[in-house]
Parts: structure tokens; C-alpha cells; sequence
């Protein structure tokens, strides 16, 4: 099959399209013919050598949509269209830059929408990792509001999208004036520029706080976000976008507002027994995206030829959405 790999650790140049063993499904997997798949910082990191442990000729690629080719349990049939994230793709096995690829069956969510491929390979990593933030760390309910730090980012967009659709009043933060009519087209209700101090500006809107923080950026920003949530409030830290995830001093007296809590989530417990994916709202995502109740956040769309392109616009950060490939 052909797959898009590297031989080394380098920039978007190391990349490579070349013919590889196409992998045959084994006891507990799913075999998928690739239709699209989107792109996310981590094939970047992983690309350049800095995260994980870099497996020459193997391809990248933590998630996928396409069709069902084989499933030796029978729960997908032959051709259902379907969606893959995570699972050890990239790392321990083939990723989702490829024609063919074999995951776990519990990362493998089928897919009812007549939803075209390169909209639907927008959605999984950023919205099940939204889904997992948002409803399994702060429980959002209808009538909350969010404040989403670094909001300009995909995973920023997607959980901008689907918090709206969920009916939660979002505050977005943008570094850039320029980003704050995307965002405002996204739906936010409040754009504001972060010039360090984002309590100021949320308790000129709400004096009392908010009820949850999305914190994107990470350690750069967490404790001002901390101090922007209303008593009993919390936040929820998914990004590294402002560094390294490590704070020099941290004072749970002083940094830490009194009852606010403060949690992470990864996306590597998607399609675990704590977060098994068919219980994720994809289904209903797709949906939403398909028929235009929820905003497409798909930026670009390449060719599976045009890798590198794609991957210096990655790194380019400047995206402003989800990049896609097509198959």
C-alpha cells in the first residue's frame, strides 16, 4: 500500500510517500481502506523527533475516516463508513497516513451521516478530545459559559463549536486581532484579545467569573485562567501550546483560588473502558457539521501528494482550522 513515512526525525521535507506491507487485521481490530485523515501537532512533534519514540518507515497519523474493509468480530460490516482515533496508531503500529490501516475495534466509532469524507476527517481527534474535556472533566450543561484559552487553535475551534451547539454562553481568547471575526463566525460570544491578563477583561464581563475554563495554552497561562472562575468553578487543561507543561513555583494557596478545580485531560484514554467511544456525541457531530447547524472547521484540503505542503502549513501555525488530506 502506499503510506506517507520517514526514514529520520526532520521537517516537513523528511516525509515521504512510498509503498509499504499493508497490515493484516488480527483478533480484536478493524481493517479500514483510509478515505481522509486530518493533521495535528503531534505528527509535527512526532516527525521532528520530539515525542515519543520515533519508528522509521512506519506511518504517521493519529486518526482517520474511511470505510470498513474487514472485521473478524462482525460488529462492522464490509464499506460502513467510520471513524478511528488514537489507539497506538502512529506509535505502535501504522497511522493514519495511509491507504490501509488495522486499529482496535474500540477506537473505531461507525458513522451514520451522509457527511463527505474530507468534512468528516475534520472531526475525531479534536472533537472526541473536546467531547472528553468538556463533558467528562467539567460536565458542561446548557446555560454554563466557557472561557476557551488559545481558542484560534483546532482543538480551540472545535470545542468553540461544540460547546455553542451544546448551548454554553464561550468566551474565545485570540493573540491576533485578525482571528476575531473567524471566531466570532464560529459562533463565540465574547473575542478577547489575551495580553497576559484575561481575569480583568472576563470579570469586566462577569464580575462574579465564570463557571469553566478550556485552558489550550497551558502552563504559560494557567493560573491567570484560575483566576477568571467563579467560586466552585473549574478548568480543565488540554493544550501545551504556550511550552513546556511545567510550572517554576506553584502556591496551592495562593495560585490556586479557593474552590476552583483544576484537572488535565489527554487523549490517550479515548477508546478506553473509562471513556469508550461509542459513547462519544460523534454521531451527532457529524450530523450537526453535515447539515450546517454546526460550522465546518476544516481550513484546507491537500492531496496525498502534497504531505510536505501540508505540513509546513502545519507548522506554519497559521491554519486557522483543520487541515485535511484526502486518499
Amino acid at each position: 500500500m502506499k503510506a506517507i513515512v520517514a526514514l529520520q526525525p526532520g521537517n516537513a521535507d523528511v516525509l515521504e510517500l512510498r509503498h509499504v506491507e499493508e497490515p493484516q487485521v488480527q483478533e480484536g481490530e478493524v481493517k479500514i481502506r483510509v478515505k481522509a485523515f486530518g493533521l495535528n501537532k503531534a505528527e509535527s512533534y512526532y516527525r521532528s523527533g520530539n515525542y515519543g519514540t520515533f519508528v522509521a518507515n512506519q506511518a504517521l497519523g493519529i486518526e482517520a475516516a474511511g470505510e470498513v474493509v474487514e472485521d473478524p468480530s462482525g460488529e462492522f460490516k464490509f464499506g460502513q463508513k467510520v471513524v478511528t482515533a488514537m489507539g497506538g496508531m502512529m506509535f505502535t503500529r501504522h497511522g493514519g497516513y495511509a491507504e490501509y490501516v488495522t486499529v482496535q475495534r474500540e477506537n473505531v466509532v461507525a458513522i451514520e451521516s451522509q457527511i463527505a469524507f474530507e468534512a468528516l476527517a475534520a472531526l475525531p481527534e479534536l472533537y472526541l478530545t473536546a467531547w472528553g474535556a468538556l463533558d467528562g472533566n467539567l460536565k458542561i450543561e446548557a446555560g454554563q459559559t466557557l472561557l476557551i484559552r488559545g481558542a484560534t487553535s483546532g482543538l480551540g475551534m472545535a470545542a468553540l463549536t461544540y460547546a455553542k451547539a451544546r448551548g454554553v454562553t464561550v468566551l474565545a481568547t485570540t493573540r491576533q486581532v485578525g482571528s476575531v471575526d473567524k471566531l466570532k463566525a464560529l459562533g463565540a460570544d465574547h473575542v478577547l484579545i489575551d495580553d497576559g491578563d484575561i481575569e480583568k477583561q472576563v470579570r469586566a464581563l462577569y464580575p462574579e467569573g465564570i463557571d469553566n475554563a478550556l485552558e489550550v495554552v497551558g502552563a504559560a497561562t494557567v493560573k491567570d485562567t484560575m483566576k477568571a472562575i467563579r467560586l466552585w468553578g473549574q478548568v480543565v487543561v488540554v493544550g501545551l501550546l504556550g511550552g513546556a507543561p511545567v510550572l517554576s513555583s506553584f502556591n496551592l494557596m495562593g495560585d490556586l483560588p479557593n474552590t476552583v478545580k483544576l484537572s488535565f485531560f489527554a487523549s490517550g484514554l479515548l477508546g478506553s473502558d473509562a471513556l469508550p467511544l461509542h459513547e462519544s456525541p460523534i454521531n451527532w457531530i457529524a450530523e450537526q457539521v453535515e447539515s450546517g447547524a454546526m460550522p465546518s472547521i476544516v481550513s484546507k484540503v491537500f492531496n496525498f501528494d502534497e504531505i510536505q505542503k501540508a505540513h509546513r502549513l502545519l507548522d506554519s501555525n497559521t491554519a486557522l482550522g483543520k487541515i485535511v488530506v484526502k486518499v
